[in-house]
């Protein structure tokens, strides 16, 4: 076997240059009792919790490799759900920044992510149109619920019932019964797609948003027996309400009466909003006094909830107005009775104009009236600002943006400084210097519209392309512009350092490469002055008969490699520019090209998804690679070797040896097109820049990478993606279309079931194992020497097969144990209720035990009960369950007891304290009165 090439392995050390998100939502996030000073927003893979005043990161939660689309937190402000871009949902500790439950149901983006009242539900909407509710106690999922034809845009608790309801791009709003799992009543009076709703924290309106400008107002009507009894305790003011407040769209709600079992839901009227596009998201505070709502535009519209008490003082007020009025134009009778409107009810307060396009807003109420609310902007960052909502047409006041740490605009050209200390990164607004090792921004500087840059000589200075054909120098250490040359009629594309560092190269649409060199002239116009400062002087032009979209020069100083949008790279000798070589082979042009460090090598990434290597030698093409499923947008040798990355629109980075024509590694990181690269001088650092807006650095660690072994890893994650492709399981007895197992089959729950299968043949072996050795015991009259425990067992710290099989039991994670054992067969099914039996004698989790047990037996009915070497057990089982989980529930009900019993003697402790406190001062005021009195007299 001959020797094989030894790569070393580049991982993802950094993500920076991100602020907010474009995909998830923002909210306030309660932490160390502060409201208003902390929000969560998902910035790629991660969520970052800002402290909005400081403008700094205060927790990032790390994510795997999907975006963050969905953010809720939870009642308790201990935990937060969130939910990605492959449709896992996630709750995350957020004093740990740790992932402690992980839910994986969904098929495509979660769209909808809500937490009920107490905490201890959640549910999550998809755009596979399916709604699952989770269990977060039990981490498990409870049910799919199916009904929706459209994306579900939103899902809500009711506050006081257990009802669901979810909203979808289908037009249609569903309410839910929980206790029943099935669909009571639809809401049909949209005419497009709904994206968003809310319901007030009574649960007697509903606002809904749609593709229009109306904001539809819906009252919740509660016929069971108790909601009655709550509606006639309301208040008069809002019984007149709900009976005068007849709809306008008699067609929104012709309803049987019959059908409505628990509620019912008709239309009271619109609120119109400004802006005449859809309604992105509303969003309200905790106490609903204030609606937040957002279309695609820059403004964000305030509208205010009064309380009853409000409503009430505005409705007498009135009526008062109308008796004067009656008693002045003598009217007699019957005096009218003065009606609130729902504009009482909703009141339009001002529109908050931000500096850019709102992608998502949330509100927090701080003390007095102050709405406090921030901001997902779509240029990459976070802006603040507060009103006072009970002043009418009120300017926002304390705007405050979060900008600094990221571009606006995609970055379109990275380089790195000669030292490996500094990176320079440019987009359409300013340049940034990023200090490597801390990833902190240490200058911005405000620029034209970058598409190359480099460093000067000696790292002091960065020249910068632009887009308007401008060659621009900033001095790094000022921040200020130095000089602006207009060096090109149109784009400069490219920009290449001559290895000499005597100059640059500039290549340009607008048909010329021009070669500059570095001077230095004086500041002021006095020649004799000593303050000098860096500048370019134009020293040789030349022209093409096509546009330029690169440039790059050979590190010998021979060659420069010139590519034309008539798809072909022309080669030119350095020094009399003189034609040399022409390659041509591309479909489309070559939009990126470098040259490897001994100048033998040119690589080119081109529009046709082909890289292709050449000898600089007699221009011939080594080898041509389909290397991307999108265009090749950047190609970078890594200095000194014959290794070099490429970057596609497709959002991948692959390493490749120009050598041996293999691919070595598929760098995922980025969620779109990534449109820059560049490699630091020492070649241990990669850093890239995308469409997504955020900047990475991998870096090469002194792992080996062994290419048989990553062709195996490659083929294994294109399996894992094929599983969660298949259909649903058919469960026997599961006929309703409408509820589904919450449980999606994975990589994971697969493997929970064959470590599972693994474990249960083991457990029969080492069984049979035992039992011969009683036997032998037996005839020997005497104890034998036990058998030596098998190694798994001694793996597990266990003693017993039995207390194995508990083990492996216990470690499949809570949300894939039913997709696990639904996957088992039926001789496995027999083994392991066999199993069960003896777990239960010995009261070991009979939690767990019971709900594996009455999962199988749900599932496998008809086999259980036509087996006859199960029937003895299940008889025995009917009655050992019974027993066991009576005797749990007594110990529960006795630590409860105890535990009230305890809260009751804390509470008489601290209302005892809490008198002698008021006796001692008593005691002590009547004691300073005697002293002045003695002192006045």
């Amino acid at each position: 076997m001959g020797l094989t090439k030894q790569y070393l392995r580049y991982v993802q050390d950094a993500v920076f240059g991100l602020v907010a998100g474009q995909k998830s939502n923002v909210v306030f996030m309660e932490l160390k009792g502060m409201r208003g000073r902390h929000c969560a927003v998902g910035v790629c893979e991660d969520v970052i919790i800002w402290d909005v005043r400081t403008g700094e990161k205060l927790i990032t939660l790390k994510g795997e490799k999907h975006e963050v689309t969905k953010i809720a937190r939870s009642p308790d402000r201990r935990h937060m759900a969130v939910g990605y871009n492959d449709g896992m949902v996630r709750i995350f500790d957020i004093s740990s920044g740790e992932a402690t439950i992980n839910f994986s149901g969904h098929k495509s983006t979660v769209t909808a992510l809500q937490y009920d009242a107490k905490g201890l539900h959640l549910v999550s909407g998809a755009k596979d149109t399916d709604v699952i509710v989770w269990d977060i106690v039990s981490e498990s999922g409870l049910y799919r619920l199916k009904g929706h034809k459209g994306m579900v845009t939103q899902a809500r608790f009711l506050p006081h019932n257990n009802v669901l309801v979810t909203s979808s791009k289908d037009t249609f709003v569903k309410f839910w019964d929980l206790d029943t799992q099935h669909c009571f009543h639809t809401v049909v009076g949209h005419r497009t797609e709904i994206y968003d709703f809310m319901i007030t924290r009574d649960g007697h309106r509903m606002v809904t948003g749609s593709g229009d400008s109306e904001l539809r107002v819906w009252d919740i009507n509660y016929i069971t027996q108790e909601a009655d009894q709550q509606i006639e305790a309301e208040p008069a003011t809002k019984r007149r309400r709900l009976q005068t407040s007849d709809g306008s769209d008699g067609e929104d709600e012709t309803e049987d009466a019959d059908d409505m079992t628990i509620l019912r839901c008709t239309k009271v009227g619109s609120i119109m909003r400004q802006g005449r596009d859809r309604v992105v998201s509303m969003t309200t505070d905790g106490s609903d006094s204030v609606l937040l709502c957002h279309g695609n535009d820059s403004s964000v519209e305030v509208f205010k909830l009064p309380s009853e008490q409000e409503l009430s003082k505005r409705q007498s007020k009135r009526q008062k107005k109308l008796n004067k009025k009656s008693k002045s134009d003598g009217e007699e009778g019957e005096t009218k009775t003065a009606e609130l409107t729902l504009q009482d009810e909703i009141q339009k307060i001002t529109s908050v104009k931000m500096s850019s396009k709102v992608v998502s807003v949330d509100v927090v109420l701080e003390e007095g009236p102050q709405a406090k609310m921030v901001a997902v902007l779509n240029n990459n960052s976070l802006q603040t600002c507060s009103c006072n909502i009970d002043v009418k047409k009120c300017e926002a006041e304390n705007m405050k943006s979060i900008t600094l740490l990221g571009h606006r605009t995609d970055v379109r050209t990275v380089s790195f400084s000669s030292d490996n200390t500094a990176i320079l990164s440019a987009s359409g607004e300013a340049a940034k210097i990023w200090n490597r090792s801390t990833l902190q921004c240490i200058r911005t500087m405000p620029c034209s519209y970058a598409l190359c840059s480099t460093f000067a000589p000696g790292d002091r200075h960065i020249i910068i392309g632009t887009k308007s054909g401008k060659l621009q120098i900033f001095d790094i250490a000022s921040g200020a512009l130095q000089e602006s040359i207009d060096a090109h009629s149109k784009e400069v594309w490219s920009l290449a350092m001559t290895p000499d560092k005597r100059g640059i190269v500039s290549g340009s649409a607008d048909q010329q490469v021009k070669f500059w060199n570095f001077e230095l002239v004086s500041n002021d116009k006095n020649e004799a002055s000593t303050s000098k400062r860096l500048s370019l002087e134009h020293s040789r032009t030349l022209r093409m008969d096509e546009d330029i979209l690169a440039v790059q020069c050979s590190p010998d100083n021979r060659l420069i490699a010139v590519s034309l949008l008539d798809n072909t790279v022309k080669v030119f000798f350095m020094d009399t520019l003189k034609f040399f070589l022409s390659l041509y082979g591309h479909k489309l042009p070559v939009l990126c090209l470098d040259i490897s460090t001994d100048s033998t090598l040119l690589v080119t990434g081109s529009a046709d998804r082909n890289a292709k290597i050449w000898g600089l030698d007699f221009g011939d093409c080594h080898k041509s690679i389909f290397a991307h499923d999108d265009s090749i947008m950047c190609i970078k040798f890594i200095p000194r070797t014959h290794l070099f990355f490429t970057g596609g629109k497709d959002g991948t980075i692959k390493q490749w040896d120009a050598d041996n024509f293999e691919s070595i590694i598929t760098l995922k990181g980025h969620h779109a097109e990534v449109w820059c690269m560049t490699t630091s001088p020492s070649g241990n650092f990669l850093v890239t820049g995308s469409h997504d807006k955020s900047l990475r650095m991998w870096e090469k660690t002194r792992e080996p990478l062994v290419l048989e072994d990553e062709r195996e890893m490659e083929r294994e994650k294109e399996y894992e993606e094929s599983v969660g492709q298949t259909g649903e399981p058919v469960v026997p007895g599961e006929t309703n279309t409408e509820v589904a197992m919450a449980g999606r089959k994975t990589v994971e729950t697969v493997k929970g079931a064959e470590r599972l299968m693994e474990a249960l043949e083991l457990y029969k072996e080492e069984t049979e194992k035992l039992q011969q050795h009683t036997a032998e015991c037996k005839r020997a009259g005497k104890q034998l020497p036990a058998p030596a425990l098998h190694p798994m067992l001694m793996a597990f710290s266990v003693d017993t097969p039995l207390k194995y099989m508990l083990e492996v039991l216990k470690k499949i994670k809570s949300s894939e144990l039913e997709e696990s054992l639904l996957v088992l067969p039926f001789n496995y099914v027999i083994d392991l209720i066999k199993v069960i039996d003896k777990f239960l004698e010995k009261g070991w989790h009979v939690e767990l035990i019971c709900r594996v047990l009455f999962f199988l037996l749900r599932v496998h009915h008809g086999q259980v009960t036509s087996s006859p070497v199960l029937m003895p057990i299940i008889d025995r089982l009917r009655g050992s369950t019974q027993t066991k989980v009576n005797q749990i529930r007594d110990r529960i009900g006795f630590n409860m007891s105890g535990l009230q019993f305890l809260q009751q003697h804390v509470d008489k402790s601290g209302e005892v304290m809490l008198f002698a406190d008021a006796t001692q001062k008593r005691k002590s005021k009547k004691k300073k009165q005697k002293v002045m009195l003695a002192i006045k007299s």
